[in-house]
């Protein structure tokens, strides 16, 4: 039986691998929201409706030690932040556009 290793932790599966990086409730939409480029903590939580500051560092965190998400910070007053997607996040984009691809056919259709 294949294994595979990710922070310690063993997989028997790579689609289990795969979940537990992006899984969850948070974790997929922050991914997904970064992916046209930079974003820093504020702007992210104005686009995650209902996430607090707590859940989105926690999110930001997991991402980033999983390493599909890099943390960069300038050294101005005030501090400033930017988040983006590593080489290895960007190469699970294919899989999340055809996760929003199947997605979108849920859509409901409102009269106008």
């Amino acid at each position: 039986m294949k294994r595979y290793q990710l922070d310690g932790t063993f997989f028997y599966c790579p689609v289990d691998l795969t979940l537990s990086i992006i899984g969850g409730r948070w974790k997929g939409l922050v991914f997904w929201n970064l992916r046209e480029g930079p974003k820093r903590f504020g702007e992210l939580k104005k686009i995650l409706v209902g996430i607090n500051d707590k859940m989105l560092t926690q999110v930001l965190r997991e991402l980033e030690k999983a390493g599909v998400v890099t943390r960069k910070v300038y050294e101005v007053i005030p501090p400033k932040v930017e988040y983006n997607l590593t080489k290895e996040g960007k190469k699970l984009l294919p899989v999340m556009q055809l996760m929003s691809d199947w997605g979108g056919k849920f859509e409901v259709k409102t009269k106008a």
